[in-house]
């Protein structure tokens, strides 16, 4: 009985890190801008307005594009979160339907499809829109609803209705 659930609960986290992890090796994220060497080494008390002036454009130009990194980082986590939500409903679909004979492997992929709805949830509070956090965390209550229900209810209340 330990065994089987351990192997529920390896089949789920694994399912869960391979999403991630397929999203992350064929969607690559933006990358961090590199700080200007001035502004590393340079400290800001610097008194000649030569210097000074070349201070203050690496530092504006750097801020510039440290604004277009957060902006394509949260587009970035916005996708990732719509395809991670997607991959956890397909997989909760895939355990509900097609494994349902076999559970020990149906009980693992839906562990994998909560925990990458689970993931998808948390990239999507980094996308920092409110209307679009609404919407997976209303498809992570609802796939959460269904699922009990569908798992945990209806076999309750079909073996209720043969006695």
């Amino acid at each position: 009985m330990i065994l089987r659930i351990i192997y529920t609960l390896f089949i789920g986290v694994f399912l869960a890190v391979f999403v991630g992890v397929g999203v992350s090796a064929f969607y690559s994220g933006p990358k961090y801008p590199e700080m200007p060497a001035m502004l590393k080494y340079c400290s800001i008390d610097l008194k000649e307005s030569d210097q000074c002036a070349d201070y203050k454009k690496s530092a504006e130009e750097f801020d510039k594009a440290e604004k277009i990194y957060r902006t394509q980082s949260q587009n970035y986590n916005r996708n990732v979160s719509m395809i991670a939500v997607i991959a956890a409903v397909i997989l909760v679909t895939t355990s509900l339907t097609l494994f349902k004979k076999i559970l020990l492997i149906a009980d693992g992929i839906l562990l994998g499809g909560v925990l990458t709805l689970l993931y998808g949830t948390v990239r999507g509070f980094s996308a920092e829109n409110l209307k679009f956090l609404f919407l997976v965390v209303s498809v992570g209550l609802t796939v959460s609803l269904v699922l009990g229900y569908l798992k945990f209810i209806r076999p309750i209340e079909t073996g209720n209705k043969k006695k």
